[in-house]
This record gives C-alpha cells, structure tokens and sequence, in this order.
C-alpha cells in the first residue's frame, strides 16, 4: 500500500485584487520545489485565475474537469489525471487549473473541490492561489489551509481599510492568529502610511515584508517564469526566497526590516489611523 501523507497548505489569500497575490504563490511554489519538495500549485481564483497566463501554460484541463469525474465515478477518480506540470531546468511543481470557462466557475461545489483538494497528500505542500473575497469556497479553503499568507499593500486608506477588516474577520471567523501570516507587499515603496502603524493597528506584527520591485515582477510575468530564473539578483527574488526559507524552518539570514520602511515613533498620520480606525 502507497505511504500515508499529509500536506501542508498554504493559502495566499488577500482583500483586495491587483496586489501581487499570484506572484505571491507562483514563487512560493517554485521556492518551495527548488527545495526540493513535491509542490502542487492550486488556481481557486475561479473566474479570473492567472496562474497558466503567468506560467505561460495551456491546458483544457481544470478543476472544473476534475470536479465532474469526480461526480461521475467517485470511486476511480485520481486527481492526477486533472494536473498538469510546470518544468523549467531543474525546477518541477504540479498544478491544478481554474475552470477554462466563466460558465464552470459558478457549477462548482465546495464539498467536492475539498474533497479533491485533500486528495492532494501525495505532494508535501500545497499552495492555494484564492479569490479576494470571503466566499463559502475560500472559507472551506482557509478551514483546511495549515497557513494562511494573509497579504496587503497598505499605500493608502482604502486599503488599509480592506486589509484591517479582512484580518478582524478571519479572527472573527476563530482562525487561529498563528495560523495568519500577515505579509506586506511593496513595503518599500513610497507611501504615507508606516508599517509600524499598520502593526500597531492590527495587533500583530508583519511576518514578512516583500520589496517593491517592478522591473523584476513584470520580467518574470512577460517571460512566463518564477522570479528565480526571470531576476535573480532581484531584491524581490531574494526577499522570496526567506519567504520559502520560514515556510520549510530553512535558516536564513533575514532582515525584516526592509530597508526604506520607515520605523519612527508615533506621528500625525499614525493618530490619524488610530481615530479612524481605533483597536481591533
């Protein structure tokens, strides 16, 4: 009989669209399988997922496909059969696609896509690319997630607004806060808000602090590859891979201060934040 396994799950989960959230997975992913490690990469963003355009892949194959054999024989199902694999030089990760058409998004069901995703203990992480909403699928995603990368770019009020009440919900929701990791991106660049501000604001320090890097980010989504092949001098290649490195207890020299984030002492804007916002 094949070994018993148990994946982890890492959920990249955010509140807001357009902030680096596929990025954000598509590395860990590629860390996590440079490591050496059995690596599936999950799209859930059902209607909108970019993980293949990011990778440069096509396939007919998607969750959605895996989701009806699923119901039409439950007892031959293999998941397997719906991954395809992403390969560059030395570097192998499987992944699961989003459905091909709008119209599947709205025909999945949440039990089901549980099920296949706990079907998934052959791999030993799993990286869950999520929608940035609070929908029922994503709650049973974060339930069975052993990580949540709660991440935010907190350049301004609104969000900052998204990022707040998003963490008081998955508390609200009774995840545990060492479950959430609070993960800030674009944290160097030019802004009013502080991230000593947000920390104090939420409660929580940030876990990690991705730099901005623009140039890095858009070569490795034109060229179809993870930042480690696309950039890898790039501070934002580097600031992934201690990412990686705290996921796998991997001991990295790591500064979590990243330079640029500035860490003065409570000013104006922070007693602005504490007015509107007060404590959670």
């Amino acid at each position: 009989m094949a070994e018993e396994r148990s994946s982890i799950i890492i959920s990249v989960f955010s509140t807001t669209p357009g902030i680096g959230k596929t990025v954000t997975a598509i590395n860990l992913s590629a860390g996590l399988a440079k490591e050496g490690y059995k690596v599936c990469l999950v799209d859930l963003d059902l209607q909108f997922g970019d993980v293949l355009n990011y990778l440069k892949l096509s396939s007919d194959r998607s969750i959605a496909k895996a989701q009806r054999a699923m119901q039409t024989d439950a007892a031959s199902f293999q998941v397997k059969e719906h991954l395809i694999t992403y390969e560059h030089r030395d570097l192998t990760f499987a992944v699961l696609p989003p459905p091909v058409y709008l119209y599947d998004a709205y025909q999945i069901n949440v039990a089901i896509i549980e099920n296949i995703i706990k079907q998934l203990t052959y791999f030993d992480f799993v990286v869950l690319d999520l929608s940035s909403v609070f929908s029922a699928l994503n709650l049973a995603m974060l339930d069975i997630s052993t990580i949540i990368n709660y991440l935010g770019v907190i350049d301004f009020l609104p969000a900052l607004k998204n990022f707040k009440i998003g963490y008081d919900t998955l508390i609200r929701f009774e995840y545990e806060e060492s479950k959430i990791r609070l993960v800030e991106n674009r944290a160097d660049s030019q802004k009013l808000i502080e991230g000593k501000d947000v920390e104090r604001l939420i409660g929580e320090p940030f876990y990690h602090r991705l730099p901005n890097d623009f140039p890095a980010a858009s070569r490795s989504i034109n060229e179809g590859l993870p930042l480690m092949f696309a950039a890898p001098d790039s501070k934002l290649t580097k600031s992934f891979w201690e990412l990686t490195g705290k996921y796998t207890n991997r001991n990295v020299s790591t500064d979590t201060q990243i330079q640029g984030v500035q860490t003065a002492g409570i000013g104006f804007f922070s007693k602005i934040l504490s007015f509107l916002f007060g404590k959670r």
